[in-house]
């Protein structure tokens, strides 16, 4: 059901939409975390070293897929808004047709230039078969990842936080027992991981577009509907471009950190490969949130209610923060117990790798949290110049201080310390831009 953001007390106003995007958050996640479970209870540690290698290229695809979720999401939020229902409409089949090409585009990307990614970030020999097949089933995944993404960040416009959550928390249960199936049952190795995610994740895109369509005919409209629109296609592209650029360059900046931490060996990538998808659930999860923020502020700016921008952002905060303090407390206390989730017979190296990770990034839960409510902030009101200058210095800072660091005596552990300084710096700038340009 559609769900006016504008009106009603801004705190359980956006509480109420965000916890549902927090749950399918985490569905979507175990998509990620069920492969490389499955990998590594059922295959062993190169499987689950072959599919976190993979992971950080597959990232690049997603952030696409992300960028342009985003785009679409607040462009609607704007419209739905100010009851344009017509540029509204427009503005959906607008960003559709341009995610269209732009997922083609990246198919034959990821088929033609896969293998020499894997080989940039020099994956060890016995690694590279797995990690080559599993990117390549990936790629034939994409326009179920595409379209489920602008179905759920328009079904968030319009401030039903609740119906993706339901497809997604099927497709994903689903996902687990068909990854058990094909591996453990059907013995496929990590094709049989590969294949089960595209099977789930293209029921979860299909349900998901066949309701988003119809709800969109039942809301009548006034002025012209186009295909496609070229001035909305700039409104469009004015934040999906700023927001891919983001996500596209973190992704390029992991995989370069992927290639620093691949000098240290098989034991070493298969601590970071788990750890990274429990740090992953946690940051993915704070975004999610931040694109709701993104809603909340784009509807209200819409409708011209702009003193409603910074009780949301206030309520913005106490959400995350009460997020981030049982899993700060989970990650720091019992990594190594989430991470033997990952593998039946994991090293020592692989542990204790994963296990210091962990450790040293969850204190900061609360500073980049921070961060991702003040994006959620400047993205709604389309500040992508200030937006952008963030969290580039978060990847800088990131890329350049895993490089430096790990060629010290603090060697790995001198890459995990990057996060934290990255940032606490980009969180100083983010919060800076957002009291400047929108707190009253």
């Amino acid at each position: 059901m559609n769900k006016d953001l504008t009106v009603g007390n801004p705190q359980q106003v956006l509480w109420k939409f965000c916890l549902p995007l927090f749950g399918s958050v985490i569905f979507q996640q175990l998509y990620n975390l069920a492969d490389s479970w499955v990998a590594g209870q059922f295959i062993g540690e190169n499987a689950l070293a072959a599919v976190g290698n993979s992971y950080e290229i597959t990232l690049i695809f997603i952030e696409f897929a992300f960028g342009c979720n985003i785009g679409c999401s607040v462009i609607t939020s704007r419209y739905f808004g100010s009851k344009e229902y017509g540029k509204m409409k427009s503005a959906i089949s607008t960003a559709m047709l341009t995610s269209l090409v732009t997922c083609a585009l990246l198919m034959l990307f990821g088929f033609f230039l896969g293998n020499s990614l894997l080989t940039w970030i020099q994956t060890p020999s016995e690694l590279m078969f797995d990690s080559k097949l599993y990117l390549e089933i990936y790629v034939l995944s994409l326009p179920f990842v595409f379209f489920y993404n602008l179905a759920t960040g328009i079904f968030s416009a319009l401030g039903d936080s609740k119906t993706p959550f339901y497809f997604l928390a099927i497709s994903s249960v689903s996902n687990i027992l068909v990854d058990i199936l094909f591996v453990k049952n059907f013995h496929m190795g990590v094709a049989g991981v590969g294949w089960a995610t595209l099977l789930c994740q293209g029921i979860s895109c299909i349900l998901s577009l066949v309701v988003l369509f119809k709800r969109m005919n039942k809301m009548e409209m006034e002025g012209e509907f186009q295909y496609f629109n070229l001035k909305l296609f700039s409104q469009f592209a004015k934040v999906a471009i700023p927001s891919v650029l983001q996500q596209s360059f973190i992704s390029i900046g992991n995989i370069i950190i992927q290639g620093v931490i691949n000098g240290f060996g098989a034991g070493v990538i298969a601590g970071y490969a788990a750890g990274v998808k429990l740090n992953n659930l946690v940051i993915t999860s704070f975004t999610t949130l931040g694109n709701g923020v993104s809603n909340y502020a784009s509807q209200n700016i819409g409708a011209g209610k702009l003193e409603r921008i910074e009780p949301g952002f206030k309520a913005g905060l106490h959400l995350v923060w009460a997020i981030s303090l049982p899993l700060a407390l989970l990650y720091f206390f019992f990594p190594e117990t989430l991470l033997r989730f990952f593998m039946e017979s994991p090293s020592s190296q692989a542990l204790q790798a994963g296990g210091l990770y962990l450790r040293i990034l969850a204190p900061f839960y609360f500073v980049v949290s921070t961060k991702l409510v003040s994006d959620g902030m400047l993205r709604g009101a389309t500040f992508m110049k200030e937006f952008m200058i963030g969290t580039f210095t978060d990847l800088i800072l990131r890329v350049l201080l895993a490089i430096l660091l790990s060629q010290t005596i603090l060697r790995s552990t001198g890459i995990w310390c990057s996060w934290p300084i990255g940032w606490t710096v980009a969180t100083i700038i983010s919060v800076y831009f957002y009291r400047s340009r929108l707190s009253k």
